[in-house]
C-alpha cells in the first residue's frame, strides 16, 4: 500500500482515520474489488494503449471508488481514487491544470 494520508492500516477504507494513526491509500486488493466484474469505460476509440475507468460502490453502500488503469500495462496496475480525489482530478482537467504536461 502507498502512504498518502487516507486510510489507517487495518481500518475500514470508507471511514476517515483518527489523528496519530499510520495512513495508507487503499488498493484494489484491500478493498476486495473484482476487476473482471467491473464495467470499464475506455478513453478514445483506438486499440492502442488507452486509459480505462470504472466506478465502484462499496458492498453495503457508502463510498464510491474510481478505478483507473492503462490498457496494455504489463504489470496490470490499477489506481484507486475516492470520490473527493476524482472530483479534484476532474476540476484540474476543467481548469487546464494539466495542459503543460500534455505539451499544450
Amino acid at each position: 500500500m502507498t502512504k498518502i494520508g487516507r486510510v489507517a492500516a487495518g481500518a475500514d477504507p470508507g471511514v476517515p482515520s483518527r489523528p496519530g494513526q499510520a495512513d495508507v491509500k487503499p488498493t484494489v486488493e484491500s478493498l476486495g474489488i473484482d476487476l473482471e466484474a467491473q464495467s470499464w469505460q475506455r478513453s478514445g476509440g483506438g486499440e492502442d494503449a488507452a486509459i480505462e475507468v470504472a466506478f465502484v460502490s462499496r458492498a453495503g453502500g457508502g463510498t464510491e471508488w474510481v478505478l483507473m488503469r492503462v490498457t496494455g500495462d504489463p504489470e496490470g496496475r490499477v489506481l484507486v481514487y475516492d470520490q473527493h480525489e476524482w472530483q479534484c482530478f476532474l476540476d484540474g482537467v476543467r481548469n487546464h491544470e494539466f495542459d503543460s504536461a500534455a505539451g499544450k
